[in-house]
């Protein structure tokens, strides 16, 4: 029974009826009365008791128009930025040429964790792209049955080899965390162009300035993807249906930025600089290379081979 609702008793009629002729509230009239509108149904879910959630249009917009329009920007912003440093650049080349000697520069666990990160993250890249791009690209391409087939696999794999991305991610951190600590040089790098200008040389020690930005910002937008992750991959056992629509929200604008560093960062390991990818690659890079991009590690692995030759140890040109 409903006492004192004038709204509503202006839609029945004189004899208790309902009148399909009388003005009704509105929605918009309803959604002003409370953010969310409940009900008494039979339903032990507390969360499944929401019946009408008006956040949930804003946040279906956001997946749905925003967050396109950012992917749009920032992932084809990169590319065709590092499309014009190439074109104005070029590829940076060895200056003094190859010399034809190597020195080591990571061994086979280090380069080991990296590929384990890198194809991971590669997977998890375009199965999160599909997600937010899939419809408008690839649908109108391939139709709805191989899109939803195609989808459903990219799903599996999304969750799956997350996991491994993960274990990638703390390794790489074990590993390296000590190298990338900031140091008085990486000012020095910065102000020198970070090698980008011929006239100018850089100094670094095993890490430059920028690869140390790009470390620090894998391990922070890592963490924030995998805990935002988590949380979609267990949906209300922490939060609730808002808590995870903000988790949705943070995992795909911290994963397009991730996508975008990343792409740099493939850009400048292979293209945009000569005898980069060999490190990777081999393990070893061309003493030329070092001097020119790594002269202060370079400095003290050759300071170490004579102390290691005279202890009988093999040293760091003949490891491998």
């Amino acid at each position: 029974m409903v006492v004192g609702n004038p709204a509503l008793a202006q839609q029945l009629g004189p004899d208790g009826a309902p009148n399909p002729t009388a003005s009704a509230m509105t929605e918009q009239q309803l959604l002003q009365q409370s953010p969310r509108i409940e009900g008494n149904i039979d339903q032990p879910i507390e969360r499944a008791r929401v019946l009408i959630q008006p956040a949930g249009r804003v946040w279906d917009y956001f997946h749905q128009v925003t967050l396109r329009w950012i992917g749009a920007i920032v992932i084809l912003g990169m590319i065709a930025a590092l499309a014009a440093a190439y074109l104005v650049m070029g590829r940076l080349r060895i200056s003094a040429g190859r010399s034809g000697k190597t020195i080591p520069r990571f061994n086979s666990f280090e380069r080991f964790a990296h590929w384990l990160t890198a194809v991971s993250f590669v997977i998890l890249g375009l199965t999160g792209l599909n997600i937010t791009f899939g419809r408008i690209t690839l649908l109108p391409m391939i139709g709805p049955d191989a899109f939803s087939r195609m989808s459903q696999i990219a799903k599996y794999l999304h969750n799956y080899v997350s996991a491994s991305f993960v274990i990638g991610l703390v390794l790489i951190i074990a590993l390296w965390i000590k190298d990338n600590v900031p140091r008085k040089v990486d000012v020095d790098w910065i102000r020198r162009g970070g090698g980008f200008i011929k006239s100018k040389h850089a100094p670094a020690g095993r890490f430059n300035a920028g690869e140390k930005l790009v470390f620090w910002f894998a391990l922070g937008a890592g963490a924030v993807v995998t805990v935002s992750g988590v949380l979609l991959l267990f949906p209300f056992y922490v939060t609730n249906i808002v808590g995870m629509q903000i988790a949705q929200v943070v995992h795909a604008v911290i994963a397009v930025l991730f996508v975008a560093v990343i792409i740099a960062h493939i850009y400048i390991g292979t293209l945009g600089m000569e005898g980069a990818f060999e490190a990777m690659a081999t393990g070893g890079v061309d003493l030329n290379w070092a001097k020119e991009h790594h002269d202060i590690w370079l400095e003290e692995q050759l300071t170490k081979e004579p102390l290691a030759a005279r202890s009988g140890q093999s040293s760091p040109a003949a490891a491998e």
